[in-house]
């Protein structure tokens, strides 16, 4: 399952400031598939002129919109459009991560409301990663996480790329992703897993997993190919839409159905283990399960239960990292029996973990004191990690980073389910959070922009 929150990118300073918080026009994307009759279009600027290519993305915004599956640029100071690409002709799919600019390319993945769909219709889509030429919008590459399905049901579809930014690591020239659950698999794989539920004890390695299905796993791409170098299937068979969790279908695939997607990309960092340094990425998938991996082959490093999983997280939309520690966020989406390691207290709220990235034990969980789930993603910054719940009140909480105590929060008045941005000392924050993905939760429309200064 995927969540809903369309991200952008600022290749440079926003078209608000600090000191002014004054607001250019606000443009909306989404009301037509002709985006040049809501941006006006800028003759001024020549894709292939070389002060464009020395500045690349530095007077852009790049915007992943809601759906279709459409990149657009803008210049930043006057909000007229330079390109727009379609990613996906699904007209379900959609862009809910942050791309990441690197060296002149844009890298973003594509995600799909088709879980959403009656099981007689669902599904086709297929998760991506795209590089983009800033310049220009075209695509330098499109790798897919799945076999090509040729646009029928009943085949492979599924594997949405959904949460936070891809990570780049210059000097082994790839690119870091995590993947989601797939919607449905050719017949041969159901036939599979029915075997394979009769087992008392299932095979292993797991017979039903086809080497070209990419779904649940972090995978490493060549950065300027696209090509996967190493990839590591960590959830199984997992063959999860709306649709059949929710009644009872003979159409509908065997289980387990877990939707134990990763709902976040990849974390780099170096840790040092008996002295021997370890170059490791990091995430944390929607079970709740945190993975460490080794950055050449894609080896389990180690891995740990940080908290609950559920439909909702588990780990939502990106942890954050000092290089010593890793946060997460436990959602806790079904409310379940959360043991807040190393103590033994229970809550049944959201609450935020660290955990010692070389050794994988737990430093400390802090639970929602607002009682309410804990969905948006973390932020880490001089010593101090930041983290949002979906309560009605909106908190924001202030947390130390060494121990998860809770030194500030502030109420903004609607559910916080997007992360922090830092910038020259201050904190922004949006709140409110009410779109509808085919689960209702109970969260809280907003409309405002909070900004904390030093």
């Amino acid at each position: 399952m995927v969540g809903s929150r369309p991200q952008g990118c600022g290749c440079g300073s926003s078209p608000t400031s600090s000191s002014s918080s004054q607001l250019l026009p606000p443009i909306n994307p989404q009301q037509s598939s002709d985006l040049t009759q809501y941006i006006e279009l800028d003759s001024d600027i020549d894709p292939n002129d070389e002060n464009f290519k020395v500045l690349e993305c530095r007077n852009l915004l790049i915007v992943g919109i809601y759906g279709p599956a459409v990149v657009i640029a803008v210049k930043r100071s006057t909000r007229k459009l330079v390109w727009s690409t379609r990613l996906d002709t699904n007209n379900r799919s959609f862009i809910t991560m942050s791309g990441t600019y690197h060296r002149g390319g844009f890298y973003v993945g594509t995600s799909s409301l088709e879980e959403g769909l009656p099981v007689d219709q669902c599904c086709t889509f297929r998760g991506s990663l795209s590089k983009l030429d800033v310049r220009t919008g075209s695509v330098t590459w499109q790798t897919y996480m799945l076999p090509d399905n040729l646009g029928k049901m009943g085949e492979y579809a599924g594997a949405a790329i959904w949460g936070s930014s891809p990570s780049i690591d210059v000097s082994r020239n790839l690119v870091y992703i995590a993947t989601g659950n797939l919607y449905s698999v050719p017949l041969r794989i159901r036939r599979c897993q029915e075997k394979e539920n009769n087992l008392a004890v299932p095979t292993q390695p797991d017979q039903c997993i086809e080497p070209d299905n990419h779904s649940n796993s972090i995978l490493a791409l060549d950065l300027d190919t696209g090509v996967i170098k190493w990839h590591k299937q960590l959830g199984g068979y997992d063959v999860w839409f709306g649709a059949c969790n929710w009644h009872l279908d003979p159409r509908c695939p065997p289980g387990p159905s877990p939707d134990a997607d990763f709902a976040e990309a990849p974390m780099m960092l170096t840790v040092y283990v008996k002295g021997v340094k370890r170059d490791i990425v990091v995430a944390v998938q929607k079970s709740g399960y945190s993975w460490a991996l080794d950055r050449d082959n894609g080896t389990i490093e180690w891995s740990r239960e940080a908290g609950p999983g559920g439909l909702g997280g588990g780990g939502m939309w990106g942890g954050a990292t000092d290089g010593r520690r890793v946060y997460t966020n436990i959602a806790n989406s079904q409310k379940k029996n959360f043991t807040l390691k190393p103590s033994e207290n229970i809550t049944v709220a959201g609450g935020w973990v660290a955990m010692e990235a070389r050794s994988r034990n737990i430093l400390w969980s802090t639970a929602d004191p607002a009682m309410a789930t804990a969905s948006g993603p973390l932020t880490v910054t001089n010593g101090v990690v930041f983290g949002g719940s979906t309560s009605s009140q909106g908190p924001l909480y202030a947390m130390n980073a060494k121990t998860g105590k809770i030194l500030w929060s502030h109420d903004t008045g609607a559910t916080i389910y997007g992360g922090v941005s830092v910038s020259d000392g201050c904190l922004y924050l949006g709140n409110g959070y009410k779109v509808f993905v085919g689960i209702v939760w109970n969260y809280t429309a907003g409309k405002s922009i909070y900004a904390f200064c030093v």
